[in-house]
């Protein structure tokens, strides 16, 4: 009898461990020639981002807002951006954001459990947007290397 109560408990905890479930796909901008989707990449949470205009022009910041609640403090925190090409991973830039004496950005030190948001430019580093469709991925590290921030990039220009 007390198998039968068994059972079930532990194929409802199988299951819901073996089903992974994706975060939704957020649209940031869609005109007429440009869209950008984005999907958060970090198994754990989701993650809050938008723009201000969904037109780039060369030499200009991006304004954004992001935000996020830390699983991990971020004494020292470093974004890579890469992408997949023919299965591989290729970096393509990685930059310090956050370093232990020089802390740049308001949410430099921040600890765990703490809600951070960043309202504010963003250089591309860019002349234009490259036309086709390609898949970027950002990720925000700290100085364990745990992710803080995840998200994979769809954008299409034509």
């Amino acid at each position: 009898m007390k198998a039968l109560k068994v059972v079930p408990v532990l194929l409802s905890l199988i299951y819901t461990t073996a089903s992974v479930t994706r975060w939704p796909t957020h649209i940031i901008c869609k005109d007429n020639n440009l869209e950008v989707n984005y999907r958060s990449c970090d198994p754990l949470q989701d993650v809050a981002l938008s723009v201000d205009s969904c037109s780039y022009v060369a030499g200009k910041d991006v304004n954004i807002r992001l935000a996020t609640v830390l699983r991990h403090a971020i004494n020292e925190l470093t974004v890579d951006f890469s992408t997949t090409l023919n299965g591989h991973i290729v970096p393509l830039y990685s930059k310090p954001l956050c370093e232990r004496n020089w802390p740049q950005f308001q949410f430099c030190g921040k600890k765990k459990g703490e809600y951070i948001y960043y309202s504010g430019p963003v250089s591309l580093n860019m002349e234009n947007i490259p036309h086709g469709e390609f898949n970027i991925t950002v990720e925000l590290f700290n100085e364990d290397h745990h992710t803080i921030i995840c998200a994979d990039f769809y954008i299409s220009n034509r």
